[in-house]
């Protein structure tokens, strides 16, 4: 349904109030449409606010959706920073554990929004967490705040983690 509304709303050239549109519908176009409008920044941090569910997770388009938005942010790395992270959205949820393992802490606020991981992305996050080196400090240090602020990744605590945690 979604792509069938982007014809239509395109049919006439790309429309100039493109941000009034709901994100979801920007997932079907590229960032090339939407460079007349805005800069391909802009275009990932609504990306980036987008239900990405409603691409398959291992789709040719989502995959193609996070390399473009690396090349756009000119992360030539692993590493991302918390500005690229914030724009990145739930586009970290596609980042596999090198970047997660090399990105500290910096992505742990968006990754507690995604719904699933894979394997090795739960053990960098396990990884990231265990060793203290965030904003959020060591898990013997945290509050309920904290807990709130993660509660997307405490399925992928393992006991280790859960036994640091005070009461």
């Amino acid at each position: 349904q979604l792509s069938c509304l982007v014809k239509m709303v395109t049919l006439h050239g790309i429309p100039k109030d493109l941000d009034s549109y709901p994100k979801d519908l920007l997932l079907f176009l590229s960032p090339s449409d939407y460079a007349a409008t805005g800069s391909c920044r802009q275009y990932f941090a609504n990306i980036g606010k987008a239900n990405l569910h409603v691409l398959q997770r291992e789709s040719s388009q989502r995959k193609h959706l996070l390399l473009e938005a690396l090349a756009c942010l000119n992360i030539p790395g692993t590493q991302v920073n918390k500005e690229n992270a914030e724009i990145l959205g739930r586009l970290v949820c596609d980042l596999g554990g090198e970047y997660i393992r090399s990105s500290g802490g910096n992505l742990l606020k968006q990754l507690s929004q995604c719904e699933s991981f894979l394997p090795d992305q739960e053990e960098a996050i396990r990884s990231v967490i265990s060793s203290g080196n965030t904003t959020f400090g060591s898990p013997v240090a945290w509050s309920a705040f904290t807990l709130n602020e993660l509660s997307g990744l405490i399925p992928v605590f393992d006991h280790s983690i859960f036994q640091k945690i005070p009461k």
